[in-house]
């Protein structure tokens, strides 16, 4: 595992099994030993080592009873809720989880770190509930669900025997239950990794939205028969946004190709979701931009609590759990994306208008066949739905432990609420190639050569017969040969 990622580089490294490198190792020993050596010379106690937790800060710990304090901080935390957590969002948060030990201010051993790389590397993941987490103190129901099977508690998703309990996991691996050093139960419930392993996700699929996204809404713009002035560079360098240009550019690139577009057009300007394609979808990179630069830098960080310091000879109990960071970007995400969705809507209730040469709903006889106009209904309740779900969970706060926890992020709503706005895009999206491709069957459209190259491919694995196969298959079909998405 290497010290530094970029959201691309941690993907890819997901997808390959995790390793303890020698340098790893050193660096969590020696973190280990400072803090060993740190507590036989303190004159105070240190938070959540020898003391309780949250308002019970004040209670102090003997020695004696250390390891039963981090034993139960993970059986008492561990109070999640809802419906589990899908298993790729499980296994990013305990990569995250090793990647934020790994860094050598969390005075956890080496041992535990091969514990979980074990699950990690076996694909036997512990079965996470989706609800808990308030986004401050860290992920800390999830979080303690997470590693609860180190200690022979919890559950597991094995990749062969189904669900199996903690106890039975460690039989298998042939570990016994971990006795919990000081500070290490908090170091692996304090974090981030809930939120982030969300964002890490989105981040995924995102990318590919952004990939597909000239494909179809230039396939649109075509089948639609819009004009390409408005995709001009000069209109966009004068007002100098980089998103604008790059969109901009993205569709002039593919539209420059097709002998359709550069036919005489009857109309003076196109409508909005159109016309406005650039400053649209430029904002929404723009503003993604600076989502992921966040999430990077969260990546990289050390977010539990407290952290030891062996240069400077320092403990600092400090509030690096706090998901406001990611709980602002989150939101922010949730709403660039769902405005590409938005805009996509009003795409497709024009291709099924019966404009422009086009028949009413797409249909081969409209009346005895109702065409696409259900399709397009889809995608408005999918976009209204965003709207709602796009109201932001990090301007709320609820005060927790006795009014020491008094502001929260709210972050791993947020997250949640991200997830559902892209898979609705995704949909969205679909339902817009599909009716372009509809659209441009109707017409025999000679678009560009690329596009009609994706366009073949789609209607050989996708044809719309949309009299015979029922709609619901159709949207399907189209969005799982965009994204891969079921």
């Amino acid at each position: 595992m290497k010290s530094e990622y970029t959201l691309a580089q941690a993907w890819a490294a997901l997808q390959e099994p995790v390793t303890l490198t020698e340098e790893v190792r050193e660096r969590m020993e020696a973190s280990v030993a400072f803090l060993q050596t740190y507590l036989s010379k303190a004159e105070q106690p240190v938070y959540g080592v020898n003391t309780g937790f949250g308002s019970l800060q004040n209670v102090v710990i003997s020695d004696k009873d250390l390891s039963a304090l981090q034993e139960n901080l993970l059986i008492t935390h561990a109070a999640g809720a809802g419906e589990e957590l899908p298993s790729e969002l499980v296994k990013i948060m305990l990569w995250l989880k090793m990647l934020n030990m790994s860094k050598g201010y969390s005075a956890v051993r080496p041992i535990i770190f091969e514990r979980l790389a074990a699950m990690y590397n076996d694909n036997c993941l512990p079965i996470v509930l989706e609800q808990g987490s308030l986004g401050a103190s860290g992920d800390l129901a999830p979080l303690s669900q997470l590693v609860l099977p180190l200690i022979g508690k919890g559950w597991l998703n094995h990749p062969h025997l189904g669900r199996i309990h903690g106890d039975e996991w460690l039989s298998k691996s042939g570990f016994d239950a971990l006795l919990l050093g000081p500070k290490e139960a908090l170091a692996l419930i304090n974090g981030t990794q809930f939120m982030l392993s969300h964002a890490v996700y989105a981040y995924h699929k995102i990318s590919h939205i952004l990939q597909w996204l000239p494909w179809i809404s230039t396939l649109s713009l075509d089948a639609f028969d819009c004009r390409i002035e408005p995709f001009l560079s000069p209109i966009h360098r004068v007002r100098n946004q980089q998103g604008q240009m790059r969109a901009a550019e993205e569709i002039r690139v593919i539209l420059e190709q097709s002998k359709h577009n550069k036919n005489s057009k009857k109309q003076v300007q196109d409508q909005y979701s159109f016309r406005c394609i650039p400053q649209v979808h430029g904002a929404s990179y723009d503003s993604l931009e600076h989502c992921f630069e966040i999430w990077e830098r969260e990546l990289n960080a050390v977010t539990d609590n407290p952290n030891v310091f062996e240069e400077e000879g320092l403990v600092i109990s400090g509030g690096n759990f706090h998901g406001q960071p990611l709980a602002l970007t989150l939101d922010y995400a949730a709403m660039a994306i769902a405005e590409l969705g938005s805009i996509s809507e009003r795409r497709t209730y024009l291709l099924v208008s019966g404009q422009r040469g086009l028949p009413p709903y797409l249909a081969e006889d409209a009346g005895i066949d109702s065409g696409y106009m259900i399709a397009q209904y889809t995608a408005a309740a999918l976009a209204s739905q965003n709207k709602q779900l796009c109201t932001p969970a990090s301007v709320d706060s609820i005060m927790s432990s006795n009014g020491q926890e008094d502001h929260v992020s709210m972050g791993a709503n947020a997250a949640t609420k991200l997830l559902r706005v892209i898979k609705n895009v995704e949909q969205i999206l679909a339902i817009e190639w599909m009716c372009a491709a509809r659209a441009a069957q109707i017409k025999g459209l000679e678009t560009a050569p690329a596009l009609m190259a994706k366009l073949k491919e789609f209607e050989s694995k996708v044809p719309l017969q949309h009299t015979t196969v029922p709609m619901q298959e159709l949207i399907s079909g189209s969005r799982y040969w965009l994204f891969n998405a079921d």
